[in-house]
């Protein structure tokens, strides 16, 4: 691969050999790098980095691990890219400056990771991040509003981290504060609204019907029992992994906890005599 900037600076190191010629502007350009100003204006923000302590908590509070695939949108100076490779997922990053790209691919070389990162020079809403197992952003709330539609479409428990800015209605899972910088973690949350129906199985088998509503990751639900409909008790949506009771009686009810794969749920069920394996259907959205 042709690397134009080593060429610009051995073509200007000619000139400057060269009896009688002196080198242009272009060459006397070629020898600085891009540095660049805190506040700077940019596409739809300026650039400001994030501290490298709180780029450390960020990647905790998701829990990266190498199994993970990262996009960090708007990358910057590409010090989340790179920190995430040294933790061996693979990374990316997506920043519409191409000065930045170039700087980052420079600080990802000199961190021993040129071949262990992607930054692509691109806008974030026109470029597919939908392998993403997390996301990392530092962009203004309009803008954190404005990509959620497509966030909460992507797979349920990919982990998403912002500097500094919230996603509106949609309550953190998780915030952290470092030095004065506070962080938020949202886990997408698996679609789970609608009716569910199972058979309860064993003596007396019935079919139960559930009725779930959701808000983002919060969750309320009815459970239909002769006729009747009771409240679920706790209630809890963790990306696919939902967990519910259901009442039997005023003193007894069955424990279900299963993983959401578009319409179904499979899982187990708990109650004072054993647990067992359990499946739900969604009949109704």
């Amino acid at each position: 691969m042709r690397n134009a900037r080593l060429e610009s600076l051995l073509f200007c190191a000619l000139l400057a050999l060269a009896p009688g010629l002196l080198p242009g502007t272009a060459c006397a350009q070629a020898s600085k790098e891009y540095t660049p100003q805190v506040g700077q204006s940019g596409k739809d923000v300026v650039w400001v980095p994030t501290p490298q302590a709180l780029v450390e908590r960020m990647l905790d509070m998701a829990k990266l691990t190498a199994k993970d695939i990262l996009y960090d949108l708007g990358s910057g100076d590409g010090r989340t890219v790179i920190t995430a490779a040294k933790r061996g997922a693979q990374a990316y990053g997506v920043e519409y400056n191409a000065d930045m790209v170039a700087l980052s691919e420079r600080a990802a070389a000199k961190e021993g990771m040129a071949g262990k990162v992607k930054f692509i020079h691109g806008d974030i809403f026109q470029t597919d991040f939908s392998k993403a197992t997390v996301l990392t952003l530092y962009l203004l709330p309009s803008l954190n509003v404005k990509l959620r539609p497509t966030i909460l479409k992507m797979r349920p428990g990919t982990r998403v981290v912002s500097h500094a800015f919230n996603m509106d209605d949609w309550q953190a899972d998780q915030t952290e504060t470092v030095d004065g910088s506070t962080a938020y973690l949202w886990i997408v949350p698996a679609q789970v609204a609608g009716t569910w129906r199972w058979n309860s199985g064993g003596a007396g088998a019935r079919e139960v019907q559930v009725t779930l509503k959701q808000v983002y990751q919060n969750i309320q639900g009815t459970v239909l029992l002769n006729g009747k409909a009771l409240p679920l008790h706790n209630l809890k949506l963790d990306g696919d992994h939902i967990a519910f009771s259901v009442p039997e009686s005023a003193s007894v009810h069955r424990d279900y906890a299963g993983r959401v794969n578009g319409n179904s749920i499979e899982g187990t069920v708990k109650n004072a005599s054993g647990e067992a394996k359990w499946s739900a259907t969604r009949v109704k959205q």
